[in-house]
């Protein structure tokens, strides 16, 4: 049976219908979806927190920000799938979005066996030192940051999948598999964490190993699936092994500028860690910055996260239907859910911050003061974050990925590190110090953001992988 009597339609409201329900058809979903798959992280830093202690988390926290550094340079090839994808549902090209999604699976699988696993559970001693993590912290994080490294793939193939369905018009069957997997990864974090039955318990590396089996078991189910037929994407079984480098390249094109995007912004996050980590009570003061900004204040970014995904969907699917006017509508409408989103969850880090922090088990008082301090800078940090991340997915979705990457450099890396290191050489930095810089990072990228999608070079870039190879 042919690809095109297969296929499951494109939803053509996306380019053809009202705009605000367009971007809320997809922005919803996708922002439960990060919500939920949230929680999972939230788990494991709350046992983490009650049956080892704050040094276990810190220990994942500097763990995921070495990680991350790694993880989102892989997945550009996902942003650039994400907008061939996207341009091609426009279009309604069904074929070119198939073989898009295929080829970025391929170089996804041989990027990870070969290069990720190996080289990164050989250097993760070197990148705990970097990041001055002290010894107790370190004992903790190198079991898990290994088995992350090593085992992860199941995980990026549920990113890989979720990105390609969204950006084809499909963000409820992602929420469903991100339901699943967390409620897995929730079920096995209580097993390995805390110990049950026969079952001994493994603490910090019972976190890991529990995302790394959930992202396996839904990975697995999704490939079948993806085969099988019924979903938007599709894999036919007589598809070639061999790569397509018309496609590769286009992935690299459009994707590389994101993932250098994504290793600066963690650069910077890293180095800022290390900042944290210098600081007199180093080891509390990471711990709370773990708490509220890699969790607590995720519930901003992961609402922010998932607006900039719909928008980059619908500002695709929009310039590929040839509606550049509604790409532009969509972003602004997109900014305007986040920005309400972030004034809600940021007022309870002003209403209610010790109780935040309580259920991480952040009982030392040192950390409950530093953990409280941040999250006041962090209520206003994510009125910035959000307007700039929906801004971000309206240049990414169309395209435009060079921009994005130079406003991170100087958001991201230049401002926040070169402050932190200007007062550190010239006074003493406190933690405020730090918070301080997080936010003027946050408020930059903001307003250059805006300022570059306003002036609408995006409506000239265009997209094309040619035909299909006998």
């Amino acid at each position: 049976m042919s690809d095109q009597t297969k296929h499951v339609g494109f939803d053509r409201s996306i380019v053809e219908g009202p705009i605000r329900g367009a971007v809320w058809k997809l922005a919803w979903p996708t922002m439960l979806q990060n919500i939920i798959g949230g929680v999972q992280g939230i788990i494991d830093h709350t046992m983490v927190g009650n049956y080892v202690g704050y040094v276990g988390n810190a220990a994942i926290g500097v763990s995921w920000q070495i990680f991350l550094v790694v993880i989102v340079f892989i997945s550009s090839l996902f942003t650039g799938m994400g907008i061939l994808v996207a341009r091609f549902a426009g279009a309604n090209e069904p074929e070119k979005v198939n073989r898009t999604v295929y080829q970025a699976f391929l170089t996804s699988v041989m990027i990870v066996l070969l290069v990720m696993a190996p080289i990164g559970y050989a250097a993760s001693p070197f990148l705990l030192d970097l990041v001055n993590a002290t010894a107790e912290v370190q004992a903790e994080a190198l079991p898990y940051l290994r088995i992350m490294f090593v085992f992860s793939f199941g995980m990026l193939m549920f990113f890989m999948l979720g990105g390609a369905l969204r950006s084809a018009g499909d963000a409820r069957t992602p929420l469903r598999l991100g339901i699943a997997l967390t409620i897995l990864n929730i079920a096995l974090s209580v097993i390995l964490i805390r110990g049950m039955g026969p079952i001994p318990a493994f603490g910090t590396t019972g976190a890991a190993m529990g995302t790394v089996i959930a992202g396996a078991s839904i990975s697995v189910y999704a490939l079948f699936k993806l085969f099988g037929g019924g979903w938007v994407v599709q894999f036919q079984r007589g598809m070639s092994w061999r790569p397509d480098y018309v496609i590769i390249r286009q992935l690299f094109k459009f994707g590389l500028p994101t993932g250098i995007q994504g290793i600066a912004m963690n650069v910077g996050g890293v180095i800022l860690l290390s900042f944290v980590g210098s600081l007199t009570m180093g080891a509390q003061a990471q711990a709370a910055y773990v708490v509220s900004y890699t969790q607590l204040f995720s519930f901003i970014t992961w609402t922010s996260v998932g607006i900039m995904g719909a928008t980059a969907a619908v500002a695709g699917q929009n310039l590929g239907a040839g509606n550049p006017d509604r790409t532009s509508r969509a972003v602004h409408m997109a900014a305007g859910f986040g920005l309400l989103l972030a004034t809600a969850i940021g007022s309870t880090f002003l209403l209610l911050p010790t109780r935040l922090l309580g259920v991480f088990g952040m009982d030392d008082p040192i950390v409950l003061d530093l953990g409280v301090e941040l999250l006041r800078y962090l209520a206003l940090s994510g009125l910035f974050i959000t307007v700039a991340l929906a801004f971000t997915g309206g240049l990414q979705g169309t395209g435009d990925t060079k921009s994005p990457l130079y406003i991170s450099i100087i958001s991201q890396l230049v401002i926040p590190v070169g402050l932190c290191l200007g007062i550190q050489t010239f006074s003493t930095l406190d933690p405020a110090d730090i918070w301080l810089a997080i936010v003027l990072g946050h408020l930059t990228r903001a307003i250059l953001s805006v300022i570059v999608f306003k002036r609408e070079k995006w409506r000239d870039i265009k997209v094309e992988i040619g035909s299909a190879r006998a």
